[in-house]
């Protein structure tokens, strides 16, 4: 990796450090319209993005979120906060679970949790996980330097040219191992969750 590789592990340093979640409060306390959710979450979320041009959610997303039991249906075309919590947890499931999972993962959220009032609702639970993750990233940061490092050392015998290439791929394997371990935990854990257990058929229990 010898592609100016101190800038590019700077580079991802600095990405982890401004890694930052919706705040409650930055949630209007109206509710919004569909194209006023999609702006927001466009906006908000913008540093997620890879492309420019990508689409953080789209109209025929939502909808099929509320299709599939994901979201709860809107009031009368608008969305509360307590969708747009909803919608931030969707937004980064997406992407590593399946709908299914998903659903089984956040029924019970939003059954006994959504637009409750008292001090343990959908907006303190939302605010202290968040806070967990934030406080995460310190640990993340010095994982990835020794994840780095590894990569950096592979190979020592081969040719620049050819080692530039192959520690990058020594890289991406190991950030994908930790990936592909990760989501088998997850699936492990909504698999033993009751109300994924009720839904599977019973010879495959």
């Amino acid at each position: 990796m010898n592609i100016d590789s101190n800038h590019i592990l700077e580079s991802i340093l600095e990405s982890l450090s401004r890694i930052d979640y919706i705040h409650s409060e930055e949630i209007p306390d109206i509710e919004l319209y569909m194209d006023q959710v999609t702006t927001f979450m466009d906006t908000h979320l913008s540093s997620t993005k890879r492309y420019e041009d990508d689409r953080i959610l789209t109209k025929t997303m939502i909808n099929n979120y509320a299709k599939n039991n994901l979201l709860p249906p809107p009031n009368k075309k608008k969305y509360s906060r307590e969708h747009i919590l909803v919608l931030t947890f969707i937004y980064y499931f997406k992407n590593i679970l399946a709908i299914k999972d998903i659903e089984t993962l956040l029924k019970p959220l939003t059954e006994k949790y959504f637009q409750t009032d008292g001090n343990l609702n959908l907006t303190s639970i939302y605010e202290e996980i968040c806070s967990v993750e934030k406080a995460q990233i310190p640990a993340l940061s010095e994982e990835m330097k020794e994840t780095f490092a590894r990569a950096q050392n592979a190979f020592p015998e081969i040719p620049d040219a050819e080692r530039t290439y192959l520690q990058t791929l020594s890289l991406i394997c190991s950030l994908g191992l930790d990936v592909y371990v990760k989501k088998q935990i997850i699936e492990k854990l909504l698999d033993e969750l009751p109300e994924f257990k009720d839904s599977m058929p019973k010879d495959k229990k």
